[in-house]
């Protein structure tokens, strides 16, 4: 009997049980099939790993608020939030005094003014303040990270990290021309030797169908520097992303995302890893926008601005008019640590190819640029901070898109957008094979 028992307790340790996870969310038929997590078998370790991981990042709330689309998000004290983990931020103090904002040009103001009223639309804004509840001060809005979050992705290592490993050799002429790893962008560009600190753009947002789970579809601003072709290069980025395989769902939803090692182990989407320093207790970081564009209908745009705080050196982030969302401290990098060289605007997809074919993964509204306003997607008033904190229009562009028949992008310039352009397409079709 000692010995058997002797025999149990040894091997009881290997004989880890299994879970069954079934999880499908409400929706409407059309994404039924990305909404669901389904894994016939997950070890009770990989559940306490994933556990682990999850109270580092989900930190207790002062405050919890039930969004309507299923989301939960916390309000947690700002110096408790995720951000200040970070081994190169042990010291950091959360920056009170308000950044200097970038000097608008007059005839810029008056443009944006006239643009927002001819849209109608207005600025997208955010579900979970549909029921009129706000976080309390001194705390920010988190959204609240799951265990079906983490099963959807790769592993918990990949969870809130770029899909697919990026290529680090890039052509010259087209830096996030990328090709052979499924990321395919329609973008425009621009680079100085002399530096640049800071962009802003006004982005149109929508809900673009996405076929498969593990793909997504977005809109953004990348601010980048170092080099192309090693392991340096650092990227800030913020704008609208539809991930079924990040957020569950297939709504539009507010992000950011940062790397200093070319997307290798540093960064990740939103407040999933420590770095971002959120400071907006209104605002809430991979929350979904209601309402959105239409086809032939109200157009919803957002305007985002990043830039370096000339006396402090954070790069801060803007969204809509003044509102501050909050910084990357300078710690985080090394050669934004002191300036950008390369700033991009514009759609990306990740195509997966299932079955060797492109998939129907729409970018932007799933219309080519060539249908114009009200069907195409856009982003308009291009502008960059030059090294005496001033904005202006980026007018000295260049313009890439990827599989042409696919996506495309048209650029154009007047004097109410500013330098602007249309961009999308549906993906798939007897063009696109």
């Amino acid at each position: 009997m000692g010995r058997k028992k002797g025999f149990s307790s040894a091997i009881l340790p290997l004989l880890v049980p299994l879970v069954l996870f079934i999880f499908c969310r409400k929706s409407s038929a059309q994404y039924s099939t990305l909404n669901c997590t389904k894994y016939r078998r997950v070890s009770s370790l990989r559940l306490a790993r994933i556990q682990k991981h999850l109270d580092k990042i989900n930190k207790p709330p002062v405050f919890t608020i039930q969004s309507p689309d299923g989301d939960i998000i916390d309000c947690v004290h700002k110096r408790k939030q995720p951000a200040l983990d970070h081994p190169l931020l042990k010291n950091h103090k959360i920056q009170r005094v308000r950044p200097e904002m970038p000097k608008m040009i007059k005839t810029d103001a008056v443009r944006e003014r006239n643009s927002s009223e001819r849209l109608r639309g207005g600025i997208a804004w955010q579900m979970w303040h549909q029921k009129g509840q706000r976080c309390p001060k001194g705390t920010v809005p988190i959204r609240r990270s799951t265990v079906h979050d983490v099963l959807r992705a790769k592993s918990l290592y990949n969870f809130g990290k770029k899909q697919g490993k990026i290529p680090l050799a890039r052509r010259i002429d087209a830096p996030d021309f990328q090709t052979g790893n499924g990321h395919e962008h329609a973008i425009a560009y621009t680079e100085s030797s002399q530096g640049i600190y800071g962009a802003k753009a006004t982005i149109n947002v929508w809900n673009p169908s996405v076929e498969v789970v593990n793909e997504f579809s977005l809109s953004q601003i990348w601010v980048l520097s170092g080099s192309f072709d090693g392991p340096d290069l650092n990227s800030i980025e913020a704008g609208w992303q539809v991930s079924p395989e990040l957020y569950g769902d297939s709504r539009s939803r507010l992000f950011t995302y940062w790397t200093s090692d070319a997307y290798q182990a540093t960064g990740c989407y939103n407040l999933l890893c420590s770095g971002f320093v959120q400071t907006n207790s209104r605002i809430a970081i991979g929350a979904a926008f209601n309402p959105v564009s239409l086809l032939n209908g109200n157009q919803f745009d957002m305007a985002i601005l990043i830039w370096k705080d000339p006396k402090l050196g954070n790069w801060w982030m803007g969204f809509g008019g003044n509102t501050l969302v909050g910084y990357w401290p300078t710690e985080l990098f090394t050669h934004l640590a002191d300036q950008a060289t390369m700033i991009e605007w514009g759609g990306e997809v990740l195509n997966s190819r299932p079955n060797s074919e492109h998939t129907s993964t729409q970018m932007g509204s799933g219309h080519f640029p060539e249908d114009g306003f009200g069907k195409a997607s856009y982003v308009r008033n291009l502008e960059i901070v030059d090294s005496d904190n001033s904005l202006r229009s980026a007018q000295d562009n260049s313009w890439n898109r990827l599989l042409y028949f696919c996506y495309n992008i048209k650029s154009s310039y007047n004097n109410e957008w500013g330098t602007h352009f249309f961009y999308g397409g549906p993906g798939k079709s007897p063009k696109c094979p």
